[in-house]
C-alpha cells in the first residue's frame, strides 16, 4: 500500500498493491496495520455504507458533529467519481480548503477522510457504486452538511449544471459561511 499526503492535513490518498495476472487481480482493500499511521483513526470501523448513483449525481456535502463525527475510508467498486473533502476544523491552517480526487474501479485508490471534514462526491461515469467504511455509527441528530454548490467553496464538480442531480435535502443545506448548528 502507498499512502500519499494531500494538501489537507490528515486526509490521504491510499493506493493498494495490486496482484494481477491473466485471471484478473487480487488486492487488500483494508488492513488494520495500514491505519496505524493515519490521523484520527479510532482503531476500528463499525459501519460500512454503499451507494449506487447515476451520472450527474452530486451527493453531499455531509458530516456528523460532536461525539458522532465520523472518519471514512472511501472507495469505488464500479464506475468513476470525483471525491471531495473539505476541512471544517476551525483551528486548522487549511480550514475551508478542499481537495477533489478521482476515485474509480480502475485506479482502485481510496481516500482517507478524518473526522472534521465534510464529504461529498459527483458521479462522472454512467453509474457508480461507492463503498465507505466509517469509524462511528450514523446518528440522525448529529447529521449536518454544507450546500454542494456553495459559492465560497466554489467546487468544480465536473458536471454541467443542466446535468446535475442533487437531492432536495442537499439543496436545502446551509452555505459554508452559515453552518446550520
Amino acid at each position: 500500500m502507498q499512502v500519499e499526503e494531500t494538501k489537507l492535513s490528515g486526509c490521504v490518498l491510499v493506493t493498494p498493491k495490486i496482484f494481477a495476472d491473466e485471471r484478473g487481480y487480487f488486492m487488500e482493500t483494508y488492513r488494520e496495520s495500514w491505519m496505524d499511521s493515519l490521523q484520527d483513526f479510532s482503531g476500528n470501523f463499525v459501519q460500512d455504507n454503499q451507494s449506487f448513483s447515476h451520472y450527474g449525481t452530486i451527493r453531499g456535502l455531509h458530516f456528523q458533529e460532536g461525539e458522532h463525527a465520523q472518519a471514512k475510508l472511501v472507495r469505488v467498486l464500479q464506475g468513476t467519481i470525483l471525491d471531495v473533502a473539505i476541512d471544517i476544523r476551525q483551528n486548522s491552517s487549511t480550514f475551508g480548503s478542499h481537495i477533489a480526487v478521482i476515485l474509480s474501479a480502475e485506479n482502485k485508490q481510496q481516500l482517507w477522510i478524518p473526522k472534521g471534514f465534510a464529504h461529498g462526491f459527483s458521479v462522472l461515469s454512467e453509474t457508480a457504486a461507492v463503498s465507505y467504511k466509517c469509524d462511528n455509527y450514523y446518528n440522525k441528530e448529529a447529521e449536518s452538511g454544507i450546500h454542494p454548490l456553495d459559492e465560497t467553496l466554489n467546487i468544480d464538480w465536473q458536471i454541467p449544471t443542466e446535468k446535475q442531480r442533487i437531492s432536495e435535502k442537499d439543496l436545502l443545506l446551509p452555505t459554508f459561511n452559515k453552518p446550520n448548528k
